[in-house]
């Protein structure tokens, strides 16, 4: 179940508070349309977690792929400055 902008502009932040007690993350609605999502820092954290671990997981296999530049600091800072 979702949370009204009305109901959000009604009671304020105690409605995201109780319904986060029963999930760990809501939906808030704009004139009936899904708009944003607000979640516990409990769940953020987890996600962020996720996201961290693909990060890793891409990375090693970029890695064992060959796909890789090795140079020095300064021709780094030049190739990236280049790519911009």
């Amino acid at each position: 179940m979702s949370i009204s902008a009305g109901e959000l502009k009604k009671k304020g932040i105690s409605v995201i508070k109780t319904k986060l007690e029963k999930t760990s993350q809501e939906t808030i609605t704009v004139k009936g349309q899904d708009t944003f999502v607000v979640m516990n820092m409990e769940y953020y954290n987890y996600l962020r977690e996720c996201e961290l671990e693909i990060a890793l997981q891409q990375a090693k296999s970029e890695y064992e792929q060959g796909n890789f530049v090795k140079e020095s600091v300064e021709k780094h800072i030049e190739r990236i400055t280049n790519e911009l």
